[in-house]
């Protein structure tokens, strides 16, 4: 027999914090408006997929090489909500990723972070991301906790890293990268990088 007055909590709870995890993601998009960012690309259109990494269009449509590290964060935010929201439902540990991952494209998106990626980091003309891609790193990280939540740990670190050594090879930065020249630039890795 089913207990229908659990599986109406249970209802309740799941809503309840796939509300929350939409707050967060509008919060994200309406900072990011305020702080003026643009809604897509200067160009005028919005590609699926903007291969070029030192280009206007970087960071700027649907995806890029930039991808692979959001959905490497959502893996590592699963494992996350894993470790500290154990007797919490999976939709309790979304939001909690979601909030992190809104708070970093918000602050990769501020004036400050902005000017540390160009003078540490490869990223020369970096101009920040369009709000459209902003909220796609947001799906993208959505759709790396979903798989780890679904998939072997072993699989889940085995395409995180995959994904690093193909963005490693074919851009030269990767997430690894990227945290290590925001953090301690190293002059030999941005010299590298730079020879793309």
């Amino acid at each position: 027999m089913i207990d229908t007055a659990s599986q109406t909590d249970s209802n309740s709870t799941t809503r309840f914090w796939l509300i929350v995890t939409g707050v967060i993601i509008l919060i994200q998009i309406v900072s990011q408006y305020l702080m003026g960012r643009i809604w897509i690309c200067e160009c005028g259109y919005v590609k699926l997929f903007e291969a070029g990494v030192n280009t206007p269009g970087n960071s700027q449509h649907l995806f890029d090489w930039y991808t692979p590290s959001h959905i490497i964060h959502g893996f590592l935010f699963y494992g996350l909500g894993w470790l500290v929201l154990r007797k919490k439902p999976l939709t309790a540990k979304l939001a909690l990723a979601a909030l992190i991952e809104a708070g970093w494209e918000i602050l990769e998106n501020s004036p400050i972070v902005i000017d540390r990626y160009r003078t540490a980091t490869m990223a020369v003309g970096y101009t920040g991301d369009s709000i459209l891609n902003s909220g796609m790193d947001m799906v993208s990280m959505i759709a790396g906790f979903f798989f780890a939540a679904r998939v072997p740990v072993w699989l889940t670190v085995v395409i995180a890293l995959g994904f690093e050594v193909i963005t490693a090879f074919v851009i030269r930065d990767n997430l690894t990268l990227n945290v290590l020249m925001l953090v301690w630039p190293i002059e030999a890795v941005k010299t590298w990088q730079a020879a793309l």
